[in-house]
């Protein structure tokens, strides 16, 4: 078929926040694999907008949430429900929308999907003025609310929790506009992977505990060899997974640092196959973003909770560790006692599997899909009528 005569299905994103790009590629891949009629288009909205500003603030905003994460917290905290501050701080973002329209007008889609707050914005505001008149989708990535995700012309709501359900309807959020489906990920992390092939690729010991460690790429690992201080006291080698992302300073520190462990240790860069080592460890210690949690659960990999940065990583690892999905550890010496108590009894690792096997859903990003299409096709029967 044409591309040409396609509905395209434009999803917008940012990649402030490595979760609102992944739910973005889960959608695209959904809409590419069951929909023949249609075609997914994908845009930074922030790299669009402010294409020579975009390196820069991408830096600040990393360094920034790392280094100063209390600033982070507060405009945060100030910006979480609606007021004042938060409207004329939100109205910054929405600078140079102008080239947004543009490239709206010329794609046409049949439906805009936003995973990222002011990509939101955006749109209800285009709205709002009669500038378009498209189905709009908004994806929340996290188990948490915040006033920059919700806009008045916001025509559904996909969400992960019954928590951030009742906190959207409590806010003002029409309940018909809500659905309950679990944040969108990628086909791979729902699929059956045989774990004898995987141990077998990647030559570990079968019957020896392993950990999987993410977040490295965005500096959960603070100084390096500070966080592992408490798992080389252990007493039973185990084996790790270390997953360090882009960034590559932080790799080869690990490396240098890390050379004289008792453990069995693999030290990875940016990884395309984490799935994989998802399905042949025993425990994810990690960062609670709300999609690397999604994925961990949707294939029942149990998960430790590691320093958590404010805002919407707190609210999740709050929600998780409420839920009994996560187990939580508040310090280095927490983190090690914790590890050993699971080396040692595995008791806790089965019951926690059991309860995210009963909270987990199969078919998130495809449930999320069905909202957007009904988006789209009752507009459509709206206009024809």
């Amino acid at each position: 078929m044409n591309n040409c005569k396609k509905d395209k299905y434009l999803i917008l994103s940012a990649t402030f926040g490595e979760g609102h790009k992944q739910v973005a590629n889960a959608i695209s891949e959904t809409v590419e694999y069951m929909l023949a009629d249609a075609e997914p288009i994908t845009i930074d909205v922030m790299e669009w907008i402010h294409p020579y500003l975009y390196p820069i603030s991408h830096y600040l905003y990393n360094k920034g949430i790392n280094k100063f994460p209390q600033v982070y917290s507060f405009f945060y905290r100030k910006t979480r429900v609606r007021s004042h501050f938060s409207v004329k701080l939100n109205s910054l973002f929405l600078l140079g929308m102008q080239s947004m329209l543009k490239i709206i007008q010329e794609i046409k889609p049949k439906v805009v999907v936003s995973t990222y707050p002011f990509a939101a914005g955006i749109i209800s505001k285009f709205k709002e003025q009669g500038l378009i008149d498209i189905p709009t989708v908004t994806i929340i990535t996290d188990y948490t609310d915040h006033s920059y995700w919700i806009y008045p012309y916001t025509d559904q709501y996909v969400v992960g929790s019954t928590q951030v359900c009742n906190r959207l309807i409590s806010l003002g959020v029409e309940e018909y506009k809500i659905k309950h489906t679990g944040i969108p990920i990628r086909k791979r992390f729902m699929e059956v992977h045989p774990r004898e092939l995987l141990i077998n690729k990647y030559r570990i010991k079968p019957n020896r505990f392993t950990i999987l460690i993410m977040g490295g790429g965005d500096g959960f690992f603070g100084k390096g060899f500070s966080t592992f201080r408490a798992l080389e006291s252990m007493s039973t080698p185990i084996q790790l997974f270390i997953v360090c992302g882009k960034n590559k300073k932080l790799k080869k520190q690990l490396e240098y640092e890390l050379r004289d462990s008792k453990h069995d240790l693999r030290i990875m860069g940016y990884c395309e196959n984490v799935h994989e080592l998802m399905a042949i460890s025993d425990l994810m210690i990690s960062k609670p973003g709300g999609v690397t949690t999604s994925e961990a659960m949707a294939m029942e990999l149990p998960l430790l909770i590691y320093h958590s940065l404010p805002g919407q990583e707190e609210d999740n690892a709050k929600y998780l560790y409420r839920s009994g999905l996560a187990f939580l550890a508040k310090s280095e010496k927490d983190l090690g006692g914790q590890i050993e108590n699971l080396v040692q009894d595995s008791t806790p690792l089965k019951l926690m599997k059991q309860r995210i096997k009963k909270h987990r859903t199969k078919t998130s990003t495809s449930d999320a899909l069905r909202v957007i299409v009904k988006a789209a096709n009752r507009e459509q029967t709206q206009k024809i009528g």
